[in-house]
């Protein structure tokens, strides 16, 4: 059983070595254009500015509410204080 882990952990080893290093500075840098991405549309939002993506996201916010759900639960909180947000 030993020896399974040990030679899955050199599979995975060898697979990220051959895949995934090559990419790993340009994953982070698309990461890190995402986030700015996002970062920019939170403060326009936070500004009063109309996002240009608004539209575009209502499809997202039934998971975006879920997600919160879940997030209120885990910090303690039974129920969110300000009505008509979630639950």
């Amino acid at each position: 059983m030993a020896d399974d882990k040990s030679l899955w952990r050199r599979i995975n080893s060898y697979h990220d070595e051959l895949f995934v290093a090559p990419w790993r500075a340009s994953i982070a840098r698309e990461a890190r254009k995402e986030e700015d991405v996002l970062v920019a549309l939170l403060f326009l939002e936070a500004l009063g500015i109309p996002g240009s993506a608004d539209y575009f996201a209502l499809e997202l916010y039934p998971d975006l509410i879920e997600a919160f759900h879940h997030w209120h639960q885990r910090m303690g909180m039974e129920t969110f204080p300000e009505a008509g947000v979630c639950c």
